[in-house]
């Protein structure tokens, strides 16, 4: 079953897990299996004014539009693009008096949608709005109280000469939204900004090593393969991070997407020993000893998630440093548990312009994620090039050149060489490059111009810490 661009996949029915998707032909590492367009898509509540609400790109000044006040774009091309989904949308903001939530606002975009395309197979789809999961009756008693809300916020917002829905099917899209919510990013993927639907997609299965990724590039989502594909293969992409032992991943898949997952490595607890590892050598730490600091980091992260939230960074790195203290003469080089700490700690000290001192964590930290994550994984390129930067702003430019070489040739798969933060990796490449000849030739001349290149202009300050790890795959409501 294929359709307008989607002639390398086919939607099969998988054993044990309902529809998926295979290949129709061989891939390669870093092959765009498909691109797709939004079906229906919204920018967050909190992010409305910042972000366009066509490309989803954060830009400084942003034209509004004149009629509802609400919607803002990057300038009239974008406006333009827009008015076919912002049209019915315009008039209902203007006569509810204001916006409603990003939830209400994704689903009337869904039905003003199925009111002019009908809700059958829209062009370039492999499946119907109709015919997604919805999961409505998984939901706990939480989730459903949620839901009528919605259903009830909707039918106030819902202008009375659209087509009219019947309760059941507003339900089945709001269960679609809830458990097929993609995230979408800014053109840096380094923040969600907001949510879309994208039928093909919702086809892919979970597997916690999966064979694809999925990136938000250029106002489309591109399914790129991480490694070779034979034809007839299953597609799957991961739904959670995999830097989680099987049990906690298999908890939060079961919470958040209502399965089971049987993946291999969830089955066999591949990895498992490694996130959890206690230090080895002669003085082995005992099973007391370590669940007792394990308890402490968590105790800790709380703490740490805190102080982040009230910008109290130097209060984050001195929680960090004591935990480290009492982690690293109990836990393995690999334990998830002094990575989450090194993470953190290198990424508020570059913040805080203390170069150093996070380059040796940022250093740990990738050697253990290296030995975790699947080579070609977007998490672990990304952690790889903001400890590339950081060694670079350190004066280690043989370290950050190295890491920065690496990252690039991760992102290359995962991202493609036409993504922004591909294209910035790929300066920093060049220009790291660069300044490594000439202190190869000569080590005094390069500190000392570096020196002076720093005294003529304000180092480049790191973004600050956000609370998000890198945005997840699929949108959940919290």
């Amino acid at each position: 079953m294929t359709k307008g661009g989607m002639e390398s996949v086919e939607v099969f029915t998988s054993e044990g897990k309902g529809r998926g998707l295979k290949a129709q032909k061989e891939f390669l590492p870093g092959d765009v299996i498909f691109a797709e367009p939004a079906y229906a898509a919204v920018v967050f509540d909190s992010l409305t004014h910042v972000i366009c609400h066509t490309c989803f790109k954060r830009q400084e000044r942003l034209h509004r539009c004149g009629q509802c006040k609400f919607a803002y774009y990057c300038d009239r091309t974008c406006q333009r693009a827009a008015w076919l989904n912002h049209k019915n949308e315009c008039s209902a903001i203007k006569k509810h008096g204001k916006a409603p939530t990003e939830n209400i606002r994704l689903a009337a975009r869904i039905m003003w949608k199925i009111e002019r395309e009908g809700s059958g197979l829209a062009e370039g789809c492999l499946v119907s709005i109709d015919d997604l999961q919805n999961h409505v009756d998984s939901f706990s008693e939480e989730e459903k109280k949620e839901l009528r809300a919605d259903m009830e916020s909707f039918l106030e917002f819902w202008p009375p000469q659209s087509q009219q829905f019947g309760m059941q099917f507003i339900s089945h899209i709001f269960g679609v939204i809830n458990c097929n919510g993609f995230t979408l990013s800014d053109q840096r993927g380094l923040q969600a900004v907001g949510v879309g639907i994208f039928p093909n997609l919702c086809q892919a299965n979970h597997d916690c090593w999966p064979n694809c990724t999925v990136i938000f590039n250029n106002g489309k989502i591109e399914l790129r393969a991480l490694s070779k594909i034979s034809p007839g293969a299953e597609l799957t992409v991961s739904y959670v991070d995999f830097l989680n032992v099987s049990e906690e991943r298999r908890k939060q898949l079961k919470k958040q997407y209502y399965f089971d997952c049987t993946c291999e490595h969830c089955k066999k607890q591949i990895k498992d020993d490694l996130m959890l590892a206690a230090k080895a050598g002669e003085s082995k730490p005992s099973a007391e000893t370590v669940k007792e600091v394990v308890q402490f980091s968590k105790d800790t992260l709380e703490k740490i998630n805190k102080a982040r939230m009230e910008g109290l960074y130097h209060e984050v790195v001195k929680l960090c440093r004591e935990c480290l203290k009492k982690q690293e003469p109990v836990l393995g080089d690999t334990n998830i548990y002094l990575l989450r700490i090194l993470s953190i700690a290198s990424e508020v000290l570059s913040y805080l312009q203390m170069f150093e001192e996070a380059a040796d964590y940022a250093k740990r930290m990738v050697d253990g994620y290296l030995k975790i994550y699947h080579p070609n994984n977007a998490q672990l390129g990304m952690a790889v090039m903001r400890a590339g930067v950081t060694h670079w702003h350190a004066g280690l430019i043989e370290a950050g050149h190295g890491l920065i070489c690496k990252a690039y040739a991760i992102l290359l798969i995962t991202h493609g060489p036409s993504h922004p933060i591909t294209k910035d990796l790929e300066v920093m490449r060049v220009q790291t490059e660069m300044e490594l000849r000439m202190f190869q030739q000569n080590e005094f001349m390069y500190y000392k111009m570096r020196e002076a290149a720093l005294k003529n202009q304000k180092i480049q300050v790191m973004p600050e810490p956000s609370n998000e790890t890198s945005p997840s795959l699929f949108h959940k409501k919290e």
